[in-house]
């Protein structure tokens, strides 16, 4: 199999992290070779995070080129368009329809853009767009927004619900189980 690149971004604190965690448990118990690579901006201060997810038969490097990820998981709006130069032609973006304000923003200094999904629409890139706060909410945690992303992820893979959700217990403490659980079936939904 030929190297598969995902690319999970968003800001600090919104847990892209623990997805990456995730994604990469379940690709290593599927028999793939698996590269996690974290970048952290000013993550603690909400800052712009990424993680790269590489996995095929041999995989020697963790960093994903632009023009090359496959998937582009968005947790947040702005982050999808800072980050689509590394989409490869053809690719897919999972984005948050969410909106966080960057600190220029908040400041007064810049202005959030606006319609950024349907500027990406129209440069023809291929988006599933899901405002995952409110079934973040629904599962009972407003922080589970990473595991409703992660659901509609699985989407696009041929591995079974069951080892996804094998996955997500292992790598989410005992008592977030049936919360994430649940944010996990509302996003692949």
């Amino acid at each position: 199999m030929m190297t598969k690149n995902i690319m999970i971004v968003g800001v600090g604190g919104q847990g892209s992290l623990l997805a990456s965690k995730l994604l990469g448990h379940l690709l290593v118990n599927q028999g793939y070779d698996v590269k996690v690579s974290e970048v952290h901006g000013m993550s603690q201060r909400g800052g712009s995070v990424v993680t790269y997810v590489r996995f095929g038969d041999k995989v020697y490097s963790p960093v994903i080129d632009k023009g090359e990820a496959d998937v582009i998981v968005s947790f947040e709006v702005l982050e999808a368009a800072r980050w689509l130069e590394y989409l490869k032609p053809g690719g897919r973006v999972i984005v948050n329809t969410q909106q966080i304000d960057p600190m220029p923003v908040i400041t007064g200094v810049a202005e959030y853009p606006e319609q950024l999904i349907e500027k990406m629409d129209a440069l023809g890139v291929k988006i599933d767009g899901v405002d995952a706060l409110p079934l973040a909410e629904e599962a009972g945690f407003s922080k589970a927004v990473n595991i409703v992303l992660m659901g509609r992820l699985s989407r696009y893979f041929d591995f079974s619900v069951e080892a996804w959700e094998e996955s997500l217990i292992a790598c989410v403490p005992a008592k977030a189980k049936e919360i994430n659980l649940k944010a996990f079936t509302l996003g692949r939904a």
